[in-house]
């Protein structure tokens, strides 16, 4: 499971229109995308910030994902939304990282985590951490 969270602030004013255009990307998502487990958006009380969380099967699904919504979500930051950061819980795979690289710059903020604990015994930790 490839897992990503993005977080974004709504533009003052302009709620209903982020709303509308926030429908049409879960739209786009439902009839497109063949891989996405998880796609659930979350909006702060005040309606300023949201939070996107995503589950992939894999770190290919996203790149999927990411073509199907384009440019619904283009037209999402250039009318209703700024301060994209996208978080990255695991290594992206060669696509991702190529797609993640021909981003124009600043577009998007982006952090990459990896997993240093969890309560899976099995789970694979893919880095130490510095005490």
């Amino acid at each position: 499971m490839f897992e990503v969270t993005a977080r974004l602030t709504v533009r003052d004013g302009e709620l209903e229109g982020f709303k509308r255009q926030a429908a049409e990307i879960m739209k786009a998502t439902r009839e497109l995308d063949s891989k996405t487990a998880r796609y659930d958006w979350y909006l702060s009380q005040d309606g300023t910030e949201c939070v996107v969380r995503e589950s992939y099967v894999d770190a290919d699904a996203l790149v999927e994902h990411a073509m199907h919504i384009a440019a619904a979500r283009n037209e999402l930051f250039k009318e209703f939304a700024d301060d994209h950061t996208v978080e990255l819980y695991a290594e992206p795979s060669p696509a991702l990282a190529g797609a993640l690289e021909a981003m124009p710059p600043g577009a998007v903020r982006l952090k990459r985590f990896s997993l240093f604990q969890s309560l899976e015994a099995n789970a694979e930790v893919v880095m130490d951490v510095p005490a």
